[in-house]
């Protein structure tokens, strides 16, 4: 059973696919381990052994369905399914049983995946935090496993699945994978489907997903969108070293993080230079909180007229903030984003790939909060893909890591740089 726990996702759907291995197998070997890590973790929202039994043993009746035949994968409790509940993080939906699948969910199953069950979200994917403990600090003082993709990212983590949904408003995948010590990869804008999916912020929510490596991320989304995502493409990198206006906020482990990157990069042999924003991309962390907020407001006010008083004391605050911001000041932030997306599309004329801080540094302390996306708001705003790579640990032996930004739909080159990166942190 360990063995099948270590195969890459590719791997594991070949096997599966060729007869190799029963799905049913693959499923109870990550079932045992769920059941053996979950109580001290509490990634899960929803898990039933035997809806998954039920699923891998529908998948071994039949000829491989798709590219995903027999891979379990876990959910964010923010998308739709129809045959487990969907809580979003709230007591208000406790109960709530939808119809049908989230779209991405629904193209899973197409791609012959096997549903484990629903991982915790923070409430409504914002700042009130789930009980998730984060799996690579069970021996001492809890520490957040970040948000909102907190399950999630622990799941992974933690070996319980090969892959989990995430969703990204502000930091809700880098932050999690970085804290965890695990991928996080937040596509284009779009490239996923968010029908199905709680919104919080129209434009700027994106699936994604947590994993183990470059490669199981770049497989499964691939295979969802329909996409040729080979991260293990050839070539001399160009990466502009941006260290963003909140620099000073990083603390020495990630700045640490960054160098280690650079210097790994570099022996790959990337060409490395300092960049510098563009001067329409200043403000734009102000400018997310805006359009996230009157996004928001907006998307909650069925609940907020029906059930108010089912929102944390964070939720409410967000949707007040919210409510506070004028059409004309929401319009504002919509223009800086579009100027500076305009502006940051040149800064690929001369590189490839933009390498950042993921986070201020390691997991904090605690499970009251889940850590602040200061240095992940501009890129989701800019809606550019996006890729977590751990690169080793801090100062309290918690992972650190760095982020890679590549142009907007340039998914593929994101994802072959992370890889080479990530290559070159284990050679």
């Amino acid at each position: 059973m360990s063995d099948i726990l270590a195969f890459s996702v590719r791997e594991l759907a070949h096997r599966i696919s060729s007869r190799a291995l029963r799905a049913q197998d693959v499923a109870q070997a990550y079932i045992e381990c769920i059941q053996a890590k979950e109580p001290a973790i509490h990634a899960w929202q929803f898990f039933d052994p035997e809806l998954v039994l039920k699923q891998a043993r529908a998948s071994d009746r039949q000829t491989a369905r798709g590219p995903l035949h027999g891979v379990p994968i876990g959910v964010k409790d923010l998308m739709d399914t129809s045959d487990m509940p969907s809580t979003y993080g709230s007591p208000i939906y406790k109960d709530h049983r939808p119809i049908n699948d989230a779209a991405c969910v629904a193209a899973s199953r197409s791609a012959g995946a096997i549903i484990m069950g629903k991982t915790v979200t923070t409430e409504f994917a914002a700042f009130q935090p789930g009980p998730t403990r984060n799996p690579r600090s069970l021996g001492g003082a809890p520490r957040t496993p970040g948000g909102s993709s907190s399950g999630s990212a622990a799941a992974v983590a933690a070996g319980m699945v090969p892959l989990a949904f995430g969703t990204q408003t502000a930091g809700s995948i880098v932050r999690p994978a970085a804290y965890c010590g695990i991928v996080g990869y937040k596509p284009s804008y779009g490239t996923l489907s968010a029908v199905g999916i709680k919104p919080l912020s129209v434009g700027l929510d994106t699936a994604g997903v947590l994993a183990r490596c470059v490669d199981d991320a770049a497989f499964f989304v691939g295979a969802l969108a329909r996409l040729q995502l080979d991260p293990k493409v050839e070539g001399r990198l160009r990466v502009g070293v941006c260290h963003t206006p909140y620099w000073s906020r990083a603390s020495a482990d990630s700045r640490q993080a960054l160098m280690d990157a650079v210097r790994h990069l570099e022996r790959s042999g990337a060409i490395i230079s300092d960049l510098d924003l563009p001067p329409a991309c200043i403000g734009l962390n102000e400018a997310q909180i805006d359009i996230m907020g009157y996004e928001a407001a907006a998307a909650f006010e069925p609940e907020a007229r029906r059930c108010a008083e089912g929102f944390s004391r964070a939720f409410a605050a967000l949707i007040a903030t919210g409510r506070t911001i004028s059409g004309e000041r929401y319009v504002a932030a919509l223009d800086a984003a579009a100027a500076a997306r305009l502006a940051f599309d040149s800064v690929f004329e001369t590189i490839d790939i933009v390498l950042a801080p993921s986070t201020e540094g390691e997991a904090p302390l605690g499970l009251e909060n889940t850590g602040d996306p200061v240095f992940n708001r501009m890129w989701s705003l800019l809606g550019n893909p996006c890729v977590h790579v751990p690169t080793g640990y801090g100062a309290a032996d918690m992972p650190i890591g760095v982020t890679l930004i590549g142009p907007m739909r340039g998914d593929a080159r994101t994802l072959s740089a992370a890889y080479t990166l990530e290559r070159s942190l284990k050679d």
